[in-house]
């Protein structure tokens, strides 16, 4: 880039020589001389003023085409003393407008007067001034510059076409009919992005190789991994046997997916040395300890750390799971793999200082960080480029949860079928959009509502966002209740296995992401369950797409397609990150092609 035009690069919010190719003009000012013609085109030619009379507030011209030896009227509505001035007998002007025919005459309305005639003229809307822009662009795009950032021929060819077309008919053609340019630009626009994520990935030694043997704590499980459990854990193992590169992994998982044992398989793999998992919650902390006391060798020492609750000596122990408390404690043993569950909701400042906790000089400690949050194929091929990604799409065993849309005049059944899952032994879950009332929400708050339900429901338990003693009454609840009556706050949290009923008032008002965390709480066992939608507005062309499929990952891409795509909101790695060309829900195949491009 040239040093005076760093400036134009920030103010175009771009830093390649790629992002300015990207910034193709929105149209072109075409004032090639027409060879031929034709009625209904638009025609530029030399035209001399052969007679000017002005009538009825009208300026009717009678130009002279010498390039074709015809006559052609002209027809000036909207007249000023410029063209009464300009327009004279005996001068000569190069005109452009559209042409029509009639009895056999040639006419033109309102043409206008052309200064710079036979050439192509591009627009750019661009913080820049048109003519900064073409200045800019002229002087960095070069056929050489494209092939030397790595384009190929084509893509070069096609780029400076665009920016600087000798014939806009091509241009035309190939925009309405063809999509050639737009793959192009697609294409071009996900290898640069590649390209920038790439530069930015810097990888340190391990602290160590870890190749402790998971096959026997597998093979004691009394149940069978998932193919996509077994590949996530072999490409963990992979990582972890590398001492020249610390392990920088995310492993991605829908709601049930599993990823539990992942965890336990990676603290196995570590032994003999310490290895740690950060929750975001008590309740999770403890949840996961539960599940290692219950699954992992007895001979591999686990302890828990939390806020006030210490189980086991964490400074003797080979596994610790723990809260963000674990980084306040000066005498943790040597980590050397760090997991982190639920990534998403610690700071970008807690993440980092619980790695730091397992730094030594230049080596650092394996990674891995797990979500419940999936995201779409393109996103994590894209994310790849900074950090390994492992995903894990299928569940254990078959969901058999019915997503249903219901309004007022289905209140009076819902009430029937809650009466029967709570004979049945199973618990009903129904989350309200606000805890205390609002005016500017339609539906009831939750402490609106908690009446009517306490009324004529036994066991009925209420907890939100701000209630100090939320985990005490999740798991008061996973015991004995019937109903909870909840905000989102159980979106992400304790395993309910009697929980075979979701009820979401006003669903219309959450994301997609959010409702499928939501509805991911029942039927964590394979029971048959239910999620009711209820809103005023039943037509709801978003719900009715979530209904028809559990997947989150099919979830997450309706998501992107609802909100124009291009727009990621999930994940750590490009939150907010917008594309000008590429539609990240359905240009998957040329984000893997680009990818390729850049390995």
């Amino acid at each position: 880039m040239q040093n005076d035009h760093t400036k134009l690069f920030h103010k175009l919010h771009i830093s390649s020589i790629l992002d300015l190719a990207l910034l193709v003009p929105s149209g072109y000012s075409d004032t090639t001389l027409s060879k031929e013609l034709v009625p209904g085109k638009l025609l530029t030619v030399e035209a001399s003023v052969m007679s000017a009379k002005k009538h009825g507030g009208k300026l009717q011209v009678l130009f002279d085409l010498p390039a074709f030896k015809r006559k052609v009227s002209a027809t000036f509505f909207h007249v000023t003393p410029y063209h009464i001035n300009t327009f004279i007998p005996d001068s000569t002007h190069f005109i452009q407008g559209k042409l029509s025919e009639y009895q056999g005459f040639l006419q033109l309305s309102q043409p206008k007067k052309i200064n710079i005639p036979n050439c192509i003229i591009p627009k750019y809307k661009t913080v820049l001034k048109n003519f900064e822009m073409i200045e800019l662009v002229s002087s960095e795009l070069s056929y050489e510059k494209l092939i030397k950032e790595g384009l190929t021929s084509n893509e070069a060819n096609i780029i400076l076409m665009l920016h600087a077309p000798k014939n806009l008919d091509l241009i035309f053609e190939e925009r309405n009919f063809k999509s050639n340019i737009i793959h192009t630009l697609k294409t071009i626009e996900a290898f640069s992005h590649f390209k920038k994520l790439k530069g930015k990935r810097v990888d340190f030694p391990a602290t160590v190789a870890l190749d402790g043997d998971e096959k026997a704590f597998i093979d004691n499980l009394p149940f069978k991994l998932t193919n996509e459990q077994s590949q996530a854990i072999k490409e963990i193992k992979s990582d972890l046997a590398n001492i020249n590169k610390a392990a920088k992994r995310m492993i991605v998982g829908d709601v049930g997916s599993g990823k539990t044992i992942v965890i336990l398989a990676s603290a196995v793999m570590a032994m003999p040395k310490t290895s740690v998992l950060m929750a975001p919650t008590s309740l999770l902390a403890l949840q996961l300890y539960e599940e290692a006391i219950k699954y992992l060798p007895k001979e591999l020492k686990v302890a828990l750390v939390m806020q006030g609750k210490n189980i086991g000596d964490y400074r003797e122990a080979d596994f610790i799971i723990g809260t963000h408390a674990l980084l306040y404690k000066d005498d943790l043993p040597q980590i050397d793999l760090v997991m982190i569950d639920e990534q998403h909701r610690f700071g970008t400042v807690q993440r980092h200082a619980l790695e730091k906790l397992s730094s030594s000089g230049k080596t650092k400690a394996h990674v891995l960080q797990f979500s419940a949050t999936p995201i779409p194929r393109t996103q994590a091929m894209m994310d790849s480029a900074l950090i390994d990604i492992s995903l894990i799409t299928s569940t254990p065993f078959d969901k058999n949860i019915t997503t249903k849309l219901i309004s007022k005049e289905d209140f009076s059944s819902l009430l029937s079928h809650i009466q029967e899952e709570i004979q049945a032994n199973h618990q009903v879950l129904i989350i309200y959009p606000l805890v205390e009332q609002s005016e500017q929400i339609q539906y009831q708050s939750l402490e609106e509502a908690r009446r009517f339900w306490e009324s004529r429901f036994d066991n009925v338990y209420v907890t939100h966002g701000k209630d100090r003693d939320k985990e005490d009454v999740l798991l008061d609840f996973r015991a004995n209740g019937n109903i909870l009556l909840a905000t989102t706050v159980v979106e992400v949290g304790i395993s309910l296995p009697r929980l075979t009923m979701v009820i979401i008032v006003g669903a219309e008002r959450l994301g997609l992401a959010t409702l499928h965390q939501l509805r991911g709480r029942v039927g964590r066992l394979g029971l048959k369950s239910w999620c009711y939608l209820y809103s005023y507005n039943k037509a709801n062309e978003r719900l009715e797409s979530f209904a028809k499929t559990i997947s989150g990952f099919e979830i997450a891409k309706l998501d992107l397609q609802f909100r124009n795509s291009g727009d990621i909101l999930q994940g750590t790695i490009q939150s907010g990150q917008k594309f000008r060309w590429l539609d990240m829900s359905t240009d998957e195949k040329i984000i893997s092609e680009a990818k390729k491009r850049t390995i």
